[in-house]
């Protein structure tokens, strides 16, 4: 795996989860403050990952946490204002 695969994955990872944040922005508050995100985005989530999957190579998908990394990092670092239990 290249550097400019790695860059493209990391790209197509964080894109993916910015469209999750963008349109579920309500459920995500909504999950940050009921401390049950991952359930309140389990669909949205699992076909953002999906996406990335068949998008990706094989072996980023299986090698890497770039999605993963995406989706704390772009949905949910930045709603460290919402009132939660988890931080």
């Amino acid at each position: 795996m290249t550097d400019e695969e790695k860059t493209k994955a990391m790209r197509l990872a964080r894109a993916i989860a910015s469209d999750i944040s963008l349109y579920n922005e309500q459920k995500i508050i909504k999950g940050l403050e009921q401390d049950n995100l991952f359930d309140t985005l389990k669909d949205e989530i699992e076909e953002g990952r999906e996406l990335f999957k068949g998008r990706v190579s094989k072996e980023i998908f299986t090698q890497t946490n770039f999605f993963d990394r995406a989706i704390v990092d772009v949905i949910i670092k930045p709603k460290g204002h919402v009132k939660s239990k988890i931080w």
